[in-house]
């Protein structure tokens, strides 16, 4: 199977949630950090054949990353488009299960993505 491209969706010119959340959560806790982006890897070696107990399927067509340290569980939700293409979609911190309004906010960006890949694809040089 080739490997999947993994991509960061962007609500707008420049910004891209996920990536955010990603830099922040490096200064505030390094390990973790380096827990989600070896997550990462993970499923661009692996793609739709990621499976419990590091990624998950939630409801229309969201999954996601599963990373623990201690108690507290980080989440990346994304979603497929193609077969190769994954889109890193929202991220959050959480004690119990995934927020019924985080699966929501997921889905309505894979919409918004499906809808226009270009607008909503990050890019480096995408300008503010």
């Amino acid at each position: 199977m080739p490997a999947t491209e993994v991509r960061f969706f962007q609500d707008r010119p420049g910004r891209a949630p996920v990536l955010e959340w990603l830099l922040e959560l490096r200064t505030k806790d390094q390990s973790a950090y380096e827990k989600c982006q070896a997550l990462i890897r993970r499923l661009e070696e692996d793609g739709h054949e990621l499976r419990r107990p590091t990624a998950d399927i939630l409801r229309d067509g969201i999954h996601e990353l599963r990373a623990r340290k201690g108690r507290v569980n980080y989440r990346i939700l994304y979603f497929f488009h193609g077969k190769n293409v994954a889109l890193l979609a929202h991220a959050l911190t959480k004690e119990a299960e995934v927020p019924k309004s985080a699966i929501d906010l997921a889905a309505l960006r894979k919409r918004q993505y499906t809808a226009a890949p270009d607008t909503h694809t990050f890019t480096l040089d995408a300008s503010p």
